[in-house]
């Protein structure tokens, strides 16, 4: 639990018991129950026992047909609901975790509030120092081979040369991510 009295705590707010959150919250747990898939299976059975008394009719089938359309096209919207909280809660732990940790880089925090075009520029930039990496691991590993070829080594050192001027240029690209959160901070406060 964070000692920062800035921090809110979602468990001393009250619950927020009404609207259509609290029902798709309650909907989605009962829907997703064993005893709801237990109670479609009865009603299937139901439904398929009753056959031959209707003489398989086209009302018979429409029953179904009807049932299963509502039905689906409702659990929609609630399965969406749950899906954008839970999404949304995992995010904002997310954060917190990045907030927290001082090692971390905070331009991360929101980032899946960028735009597709600045995702893409993180992502490269995070391609780059996963390249970076890559090259001295293996220049390492040369060096600690027995016997290995020295123009080989020649060839790692200036690959982790390479990846230490991606570095520099990261941290560059971090200072223009910085200026890109607050434009993005900036248009949603005005």
């Amino acid at each position: 639990m964070s000692t920062d009295p800035k921090s809110p705590n979602p468990r001393q707010q009250k619950p927020d018991n009404h609207g259509f959150s609290y029902f798709a919250s309650r909907s989605s747990s009962a829907m997703g129950s064993s005893p709801a898939f237990l109670a479609a299976i009865v009603l299937i059975v139901l439904w398929g026992v009753t056959g031959p008394h209707f003489h398989f009719s086209d009302t018979w089938q429409m029953i179904i047909n009807t049932a299963t359309t509502v039905i689906t096209f409702l659990m929609v919207f609630l399965i969406q609901n749950t899906q954008n909280r839970d999404a949304r809660a995992l995010h904002l732990k997310l954060d917190e975790i990045i907030r927290a940790l001082r090692s971390a880089h905070n331009e991360m925090i929101d980032v899946e509030r960028l735009s597709d075009v600045e995702l893409e520029r993180l992502a490269k930039s995070y391609e780059r120092l996963r390249q970076a990496a890559a090259s001295r691991r293996s220049l390492r590993r040369s060096e600690e081979a027995p016997g290995r070829p020295e123009d080989g080594s020649q060839e790692l050192r200036g690959r982790l040369e390479g990846g230490e001027e991606t570095q520099g240029r990261l941290e560059e690209g971090g200072e223009e991510l910085r200026g890109t959160e607050e434009q993005v901070h900036g248009k949603k406060a005005s």
